[in-house]
């Protein structure tokens, strides 16, 4: 009987040790399945923002086509938690436009985002905001847990609609219809504020405002769109150009730092829908132009033009002197009036035309375009930088980018009117006797290190001169070289004359011989330099310089007298007369007339 009972026992604890082992065994098993299990990375859409996810550091899925300049990206490299999430990745290069998975971590907010063009995606400037967050590949940290399922700051996720559910809360997604039993997200719907704990209602209302940005810094440009509302364009077409507007005006990220942008619109007649300063931002912008109604009548771009080079980059219109003019000319077409002399005097006034052409003259209507070749001689060079020719509207979108691209490219804006590419330079040079062969070349020198500093060419900055004695002379007028290296060479070549000093005739001949072949929308500077005083009167002849809007620079060398200088010079003389004790020292005035002409100018309305 003992024995029976010790039998027994030994099968009990035989069998109690294999079911230990059993379900150690099972525990290990089922311990790996689970980390078998894979993790489910949760799908967004392209407009979610960083700002509507609550998790500090998620992985999630981007879908295709996040390019879209729709959706908006604040900031570069670090972005406003206002940003497009998967925009702001495929900005940084993290993903391409066919979308993918990224690591998203959320980090403090920055005092001011820079925009910038990356990747086919324009993000835009902002100065401030509260929350941010950087994109990486998503490779997942060692220890970190990322969510299966985000928690987002409102009971409706802004992901797939499909993913919203309205039945009762699900305490664990082993209980959630439909959920994998691997996914252990606790996923609460009608509670996922409290999940993530508290957010004040004042700090959920500012997310829910966009941001006004002050403009992107590196496109400083002053923009005008010269949009084609003639009847032969025809209602869809001019929605197409309407959309392509707007598109650009969300692209430039428009603000007072940044680039400032106006619509023009031409048919009979060109008129303003609104100037530089009516929208300071890409959103107003956008709102006003698609409120714009058809005009209708001819295609007259050449009178646009005309009327944009006398109306619209005036002070008043909010043009800002140190930036660039730029006008963009869209026909449908060709235009129904002449462009190259509009546009020669726009282009002579700094305004960088570009033209767009879309769905040009087919051969049987060629006989209709008044002026052939005509984008070539509208535009500011013919290097095909400043033009775009489209062969179908619909074909529109895809110059948005690199018209955005080169009207940004501010370096490359050859009829930007500045100080050094805008005037007439006039030197009127004393050759009287007093001056000496020697000092004569130094003076010639001091000329050509002058006109070194200035952007010549036959629609950039011009220069002439006259030399005097009793008499005087002209060396080469205004028109006669159209190259920097071509006027040294021509300044090299003045012979020295020899003779008395008679200053204020000098300054009626250069009026009559120089300035009364000037341009009328150039600048007009006539810099004047003398080694003495003067045997005829320069108060009235430097009086009618000063009536004809002539900048006078007076420079006096040893025994010129101050206040001939001073009366020959324009208000104020501190500024316009320089006097220098010896020829040899003439070379110190160079950088300072310079600095004196540019500080004039960029004081000054453009128009």
């Amino acid at each position: 009987m003992g024995t029976v009972v010790l039998t027994m026992k030994a099968s009990v604890i035989e069998m109690f040790l294999v079911l230990l082992v059993t379900g150690i065994h099972s525990n290990k098993e089922m311990t790996k399945k689970i980390k078998r299990l894979k993790f489910n990375v949760p799908q967004i859409n392209c407009d979610v923002k960083a700002g509507k996810i609550i998790n500090p550091e998620f992985i999630v899925k981007c879908p295709a086509g996040c390019q879209d300049p729709k959706y908006h990206v604040y900031g570069t490299d670090v972005y406003a938690s206002y940003s497009s999430v998967c925009g702001a990745a495929v900005h940084s290069g993290v993903l391409d436009n066919s979308g993918g998975k990224i690591l998203v971590r959320k980090v403090a907010g920055q005092s001011g985002y820079k925009g910038s063009y990356s990747n086919g995606v324009q993000s835009l400037s902002l100065p401030r905001w509260r929350e941010s967050f950087i994109v990486s590949e998503s490779k997942p940290q060692k220890g970190v847990t990322y969510p299966s399922a985000l928690t987002y700051s409102s009971s409706k996720s802004p992901a797939a609609k499909a993913d919203l559910w309205s039945t009762p809360t699900y305490t664990s997604s082993q209980n959630r219809p439909g959920a994998n039993p691997g996914e252990m997200d606790f996923w609460k719907p009608g509670s996922v504020l409290l999940d993530a704990g508290f957010v004040p209602k004042e700090e959920l209302s500012t997310q829910s405002l966009e941001p006004v940005s002050l403009g992107d810094p590196n496109c400083k440009v002053d923009l005008s769109f010269l949009i084609d509302g003639s009847s032969s364009i025809g209602k869809r077409r001019f929605r197409i150009q309407k959309q392509f507007l707007a598109d650009i005006a969300q692209a430039l990220d428009i603000g007072p730092a940044g680039p400032l942008m106006g619509v023009v619109q031409y048919g009979d007649n060109p008129a303003t829908h609104f100037n530089l300063r009516t929208h300071t931002n890409s959103r107003d912008l956008k709102t006003a132009i698609e409120k714009i109604t058809q005009r209708g009548g001819l295609a007259n771009a050449g009178r646009a033009i005309s009327f944009v080079t006398k109306n619209f980059f005036s002070k008043a219109n909010g043009n800002r002197g140190g930036s660039p003019n730029v006008a963009v000319v869209l026909v449908d077409g060709w235009p129904t009036d002449k462009v190259e002399e509009a546009s020669r005097l726009a282009r002579e006034s700094g305004i960088n035309i570009f033209f767009i052409t879309i769905e040009g003259a087919v051969e049987n209507e060629k006989q209709y375009v008044l002026e052939p070749n005509f984008v070539n001689k509208a535009v500011c060079r013919t290097n095909g930088f400043y033009s775009f020719h489209v062969q179908s509207w619909f074909g529109l979108h895809k110059t948005l980018q690199p018209l955005v691209k080169r009207v940004c490219d501010t370096e490359r804006l050859a009829c930007s009117k500045t100080c050094l590419n805008s005037a007439d330079i006039g030197f009127v040079i004393d050759g009287s006797s007093s001056v000496g062969t020697g000092n004569f070349r130094t003076v010639l020198q001091f000329v050509a290190n002058l006109s070194r500093e200035f952007e010549i060419s036959d629609t950039d900055t011009r220069v002439g001169a006259v030399q005097y004695t009793y008499e005087q002379r002209l060396e080469f007028g205004f028109d006669k070289y159209s190259s920097k290296a071509d006027v040294l060479n021509a300044i090299k070549r003045v012979g020295y004359w020899s003779g008395g000093t008679s200053t204020g005739a000098a300054i009626s001949y250069a009026l009559e011989q120089l300035f009364q072949k000037s341009k009328p929308n150039k600048r007009k500077l006539m810099i004047l330099i003398t080694d003495g005083r003067s045997y005829d009167d320069v108060r009235i002849p430097a009086l009618a310089a000063h009536l004809k809007g002539v900048i006078t620079y007076a420079v006096g060398v040893a025994w010129a007298a101050q206040e001939e200088l001073e009366v020959i010079a324009t208000h104020p003389a501190r500024d316009h007369s320089f006097f220098a004790d010896d020829f040899d020292n003439l070379y110190q005035y160079v950088p300072r007339i310079i600095r004196n002409i540019c500080t004039e100018f960029n004081s000054q309305p453009r128009n």
